[in-house]
């Protein structure tokens, strides 16, 4: 009986879970050890993830000038650092800007679209349904005036004024390590996979360099191809919203551009801010403004995203729902954007070692049956 329950796969299982749990269990009681190492990774974790971002974006183009040029890595790196600083100085000397004056115009015109939209209310509730319901009194109930909304910013912002300073001490050593790391990710990206190599056992070392090369490619697929996507849509957003006469089309073609990072949701978000600033007093336009989003995600989504992510990834649409919303309860606005290809690499990495499981086992059965063989 005891040799049974030694060789049972539920007594195995149960004892790994209940070590599981212990293990966690001790974990929570000595938070104080693994403090520090949380602290040290989320310290890291933004410039990392910025500098992997460019380095997916611009690694391609470090490939084609040493491809077709036959130029050394170092100074294709150095060439392609050279045009990153430029398009950082044209956005700061002339993009940056001109969102910053549209912004500036969009809030001085907030009490406008205010009015309007009182208006717009005011004329809506004329219709006899809403005679019972006090509108006005509930707006005072409400106490939305422009005293009260300052008073209140005023309030927030004196109360996280700590929360600021941190938020700046980060970002200034976020843009300063960020081109450092950059820079190292790539001149020496391609040693990476052979150093990690030299940690895995000889036999397994041509699986795990199959692994790498998956997840490299899944995330070069999602990264680069999601900023092709983010610029075409913002691009042609801005243009189809400066042809129908849009105020503010460069602001809001950004918006659409940076929102279309989300999936699914992103157009209608993208889309919402153009819809409220246009609604209230130019109705067709706003009605023009749906029309130029669906025009622009219709050629996304039939020539851009096939042809630049392709179906590298994937995803049934239900899954990607689900995904986002697990991951923006878990990790907010990070979680959103960051759910998608975080899920795509997990399953990459399952698919592969469940596929590598089934094989080593295959292999297994072969040596025993030819064992077998020959022993006969």
């Amino acid at each position: 009986m005891f040799d049974k329950l030694k060789n049972s796969k539920l007594m195995f299982w149960s004892l790994e879970l209940l070590i599981l749990a212990t293990l966690v269990f001790v974990s929570t009681k000595i938070n104080f050890l693994f403090q520090p190492i949380g602290t040290f990774f989320t310290t890291l974790f933004l410039p990392v993830l910025i500098g992997g971002f460019l380095y997916y974006v611009l690694n391609p183009i470090v490939n084609f000038l040493i491809k077709y040029t036959k130029m050394k890595r170092i100074y294709a790196v150095i060439l392609v650092f050279i045009l990153l600083v430029g398009v950082l100085v044209w956005m700061v000397l002339s993009v940056i800007p001109s969102l910053v004056s549209q912004i500036s115009s969009l809030a001085e015109n907030i009490p406008t679209f205010v009015s309007n939209m009182q208006n717009w209310a005011r004329k809506f509730i004329e219709n006899p349904i809403f005679n019972q319901i006090d509108i006005e009194q509930q707006i005072e109930k409400m106490d939305i005036s422009y005293s009260a909304l300052i008073q209140r910013f005023l309030s927030g912002l004196s109360n996280s004024l700590g929360s600021i300073f941190s938020t700046v001490a980060s970002t200034t050593v976020t843009i300063i390590t960020v081109p450092f790391i950059l820079f190292y990710m790539l001149k020496d990206g391609d040693r990476l996979v052979p150093n990690i190599q030299r940690f895995f056992p000889e036999k397994n070392r041509k699986e795990i360099v199959d692994l790498l090369g998956q997840l490299n490619q899944t995330l070069s697929n999602y990264i680069s191809g999601q900023a092709i996507e983010c610029i075409f849509v913002g691009t042609f957003t801005f243009i189809g919203y400066l042809i129908i006469g849009v105020d503010y089309a460069f602001l809001f073609g950004v918006i659409a551009g940076i929102t279309n990072l989300i999936p699914y949701l992103g157009p209608y978000l993208g889309l919402l801010p153009a819809v409220l600033a246009t609604v209230f007093n130019e109705p067709f336009t706003a009605l023009l403004c749906c029309v130029v989003v669906l025009v622009v995600q219709q050629i996304d989504g039939n020539v851009i995203y096939p042809n630049v992510i392709g179906k590298s990834l994937s995803i049934h649409p239900l899954t990607i729902i689900l995904v986002l919303l697990v991951a923006g309860n878990i990790a907010g606005l990070f979680g959103i954007f960051l759910g998608i290809p975080f899920y795509a690499i997990c399953r990459t990495i399952i698919v592969f070692v469940v596929r590598l499981i089934r094989t080593n086992r295959i292999k297994e059965s072969r040596e025993k049956l030819t064992d077998t063989t020959n022993d006969l």
